[in-house]
This record gives structure tokens, sequence and C-alpha cells, in this order.
């Protein structure tokens, strides 16, 4: 709180104080009594009321850092009520009593919403693994069927396989720290298990994986990795070219390293990169292509920064030999990991 402040606040009452203090030293000159006396009153009066009101702005001052400090020192800032001093008078009092109230009414209401968050996570994952079921059976079931149709049947299932996959995830996103394990993984694995996780979608889409230098290990969750890299594939087989080719390279950059994603894909326009990673984003190319929810990129993100992995875009769209997309995925050294 500053003077001005301070002041401002209590401007009425100044005011409504100086008019009593002009009527009374005009009454006192009205019935005789002389100027230096009046002046002398004036004066004392200006006194008392300058030393009062620096002890009230001293003390306000002063219980308003206090508070301040508090505040300052607490992680969960919502129990400040629960954590303030004894009240300095009546009035205070009454006001930290509302503010406590309303604070554990917040409180029990953000319980509430954090148990139905939870209780819709539980059953969403427990959907999730319950609807694998009879998509592995359809599975099955097509296999018995015609070519042509059951090339239609296995894509349309990868699909709803690929959207299930990435409900489940979104989920566990909420609470990542129960969810995964860091430990030591090459990369070689984490690729394999992306692309045979995509194997049909590829195939379809006459995609060709090409890798190299994946003998590099890193330290990070295989399977929320291999769900982050299998995001990127499947991007690649929705904007892919004529004569599709994905390279999946590492390589070391200082401490850390870097796994590269590189496409010859239709690319991402300039003004749009900024957003990719935007909740919902589609894009011009997602609306022309059909099929994107605009949750694939934003899911890698979210996931990647639970991971620690630094995940960077870029595209270029120039002309016919300058085309496509690249991803990196920079791993953490081992030392900077903060979650174990």
């Amino acid at each position: 709180m500053t003077i001005i402040e301070f002041l401002s606040d209590r401007l009425g009452q100044l005011v409504l104080q100086a008019v009593f203090a002009a009527s009374a030293a005009a009454f006192l000159t009205g019935t005789g009594t002389g100027s230096g006396v009046v002046v002398i009153l004036l004066i004392a009066w200006f006194l008392v009321l300058l030393c009062t009101q620096t002890v009230a702005f001293l003390r306000y001052h002063s219980r308003l850092r206090e508070l301040e400090n508090i505040m300052d020192g607490l992680d969960q800032k919502y129990l400040f009520t629960e954590c303030m001093p004894e009240a300095a008078d009546c009035y205070e009092r009454r006001l930290l009593d509302l503010f406590r109230r309303a604070g554990r009414s917040m409180i029990g209401a953000v319980s509430d919403a954090r148990a139905a968050s939870q209780e819709y996570r539980e059953y969403v994952e427990s959907w999730v693994h319950e609807i694998k079921t009879p998509i592995t059976a359809a599975g099955l079931i097509c296999r018995g069927a015609g070519p042509e149709i059951r090339q239609k049947l296995s894509r349309e299932l990868a699909q709803i396989e690929a959207h299930v996959e990435r409900a489940l995830f979104y989920a566990r996103a909420e609470s990542p720290e129960k969810d995964f394990i860091i430990h030591q993984v090459r990369l070689a694995d984490i690729a394999a298990q992306a692309i045979e996780r995509h194997r049909t979608l590829l195939i379809q889409s006459n995609i060709r994986v090409e890798t190299d230098c994946l003998e590099q290990s890193v330290y990070t969750d295989e399977k929320w990795t291999a769900f982050i890299l299998g995001q990127l594939l499947q991007n690649a087989a929705r904007y892919r070219s004529e004569h599709p080719v994905v390279t999946l390279t590492a390589r070391p950059l200082g401490q850390r390293i870097q796994l590269i994603l590189r496409d010859n894909g239709i690319g991402i326009p300039a003004h749009e990169l900024p957003r990719v990673f935007d909740r919902g984003f589609t894009g011009i190319n997602g609306r022309i292509r059909g099929g994107s929810t605009g949750m694939g990129l934003y899911l890698c993100r979210r996931l990647a920064s639970c991971l620690e992995i630094e995940l960077q875009i870029r595209s270029e769209t120039q002309d016919e030999t300058k085309r496509g997309t690249e991803v990196i995925l920079t791993f953490p050294a081992t030392g900077n990991l903060s979650k174990t």
C-alpha cells in the first residue's frame, strides 16, 4: 500500500475533518477568540491528525507486508486464509471468517471436481480396454473377407484403434506421474514399436520407412514415446506425397539425443507452424483432406512436456524440390531428469 492509495481510501474522512476544523475556526473567530489562538488550535489539530494517520498508515502497511510474505511463502495459495495470523481487530476477524468460509467452500468444490475427473478418467481407461476386444475380434473376422473388403476394413479398424489409443493417452495425461516410468531404452526399440503398431496404415499408404543411427539409448518412457512417434507417423501418412518416404534418424547434441522424423509430404504452410500444437487446430491441409481432429500434435506436445522432451517442428512448402515436414524430439540429459 502506498501513501497515495491510503489517502485516497480516506479522502472522504479527511475532507469531513477539514470542513469541521474550518467550521470550528469560524465559530471561534465569530465569538471573539483571537486569531493567534485559532491558528495555534488549527496547527495542533493538524499535528494530531497527521500523527494518527501516520500511525494508521504504518500499521496497515506492516499488516499487508506480513500477509504478502505469508502468501509468497505458500506453494498452495488457496490455503492462505488457513495460515493467516490472529486478526488485529473485530472487523478483520469477521472479514477473515468470511474469507475462510469462502475458501473452504472453494476447496470442497475443487475436491469434488477432482474426484469427478478421476472417475471419468478411470471410466475412459476402462472403456478403452474393453473396446479393444471387439476391435481385435473385428480384425480377425475381416481376415475371412475378400482382399478388397479386408483391406478397407483393416484400414478403418486401424483408424478406430488409433482414435481409441489417443483417448486413452489423453485421459492419462491428466495425472502423468502415475502412468509413466523413466528408464533407459534404445531408440531403435521405440521406433520398431511405433512402426509395428501402425504397420497396416503405413503399408496401405505405400510409405517407405528408413531408419539410421537408432542404436543410441535415451532415458524416457518407452510406451509414451512410442505413442508420440506413432502420432507423427499417422500425420506423415495422412499428408503424404505421391511417393512417400519417412526417415527416422538420431544424432547426439552434447549430452542430449535428438530423434528426427522427416517426411517428403505436402508440408505445412509457414503461417500455420506456430499453431500446429494448439488444441483442435487442423489447418488448411487438415480441412481439405479430412479426418483430422487437431488433437494429435497437441497431445504429442503435452506428453512430451511431461517427459521433458523438447518437441520442434519445421516444414518446407516452397516448391516441388523442397517439401515435407521435420519433427525433432530432443531427449534430456540423464542428469537433468526431474522425474523418476
